[in-house]
């Protein structure tokens, strides 16, 4: 009880950067939703941004924008973010929310191993970090798409053999437009990375403990699992 009324101080919500702070996201389901029900990390922020005092308004832009706000506007915060090495100087990093599994996504029987797929072209969201998984391993014909639904619009139309991104993205995007899971099957993940609630450079120690602080909190009362398996991300 005595680290939930910590976490409210007025005293820390009014510290740093973070009082003044906007989040920019995308919509990216089941994680992040635009309209209606909250999305699985959308329900994380809220709740770490409320006990740590704080009211944020969000804005949704495609995910190129939402990293080039988070990059050059003062007191932007912004998630989902892959951790990434060639990342790692552009932002502060917060507090982790979430591990990723990046998977291949094809119609079923088209799927080959991954060394059989490098020739073929894969479908990815623009600006985010499967491009930058992919080219490390060998994938060399990415069509970049704005947002997931353009995504899984560039493979059901023909114009990619595959998609690549988070399973769980991907296989509430196939909902999203009527596609049965089983007409399609995915890969073992390529990829396993954690992501962030990263802010722009102006966020400082303070900032980075507070959400620290409140997401201990959450893990401490059984809230952070709780969000996590209503939303089946666990």
């Amino acid at each position: 009880m005595a680290t939930a009324v910590l976490l409210a101080s007025p005293a820390l919500a009014l510290a740093g950067v973070a009082r003044k702070m906007q989040l920019v996201t995308s919509h990216l389901p089941s994680l992040v939703h635009e309209s209606g029900d909250p999305g699985g990390l959308q329900e994380v922020v809220a709740e770490l941004c409320r006990r740590a005092g704080l009211k944020p308004a969000t804005q949704f832009v495609p995910w190129r924008r939402a990293q080039f706000l988070a990059t050059t506007m003062p007191a932007t915060a912004i998630y989902p973010l892959t951790r990434l090495p060639e990342r790692e100087a552009q932002y502060r990093w917060l507090v982790p929310l979430y591990d990723e599994n990046y998977v291949l996504l094809a119609v079923r029987s088209k799927l080959l191993p991954l060394e059989q797929m490098k020739d073929k072209r894969i479908a990815l969201l623009r600006g985010a970090a499967q491009a930058a998984i992919l080219k490390e391993q060998g994938f060399t014909r990415l069509v970049e798409a704005s947002s997931i639904d353009e995504v899984h619009r560039f493979l059901l139309g023909g114009m990619a053999d595959a998609a690549f991104g988070e399973r769980r993205i991907i296989a509430a995007s196939l909902k999203g437009h009527g596609s049965g899971e089983g007409d399609f099957e995915t890969s073992a993940p390529v990829r396993t990375t954690t992501a962030w609630l990263a802010g722009s450079l102006d966020f400082d120690e303070a900032d980075i403990a507070l959400f620290q602080r409140a997401l201990d909190s959450m893990r401490a009362d059984g809230t952070l699992r709780r969000i996590l398996a209503r939303h089946k991300l666990t």
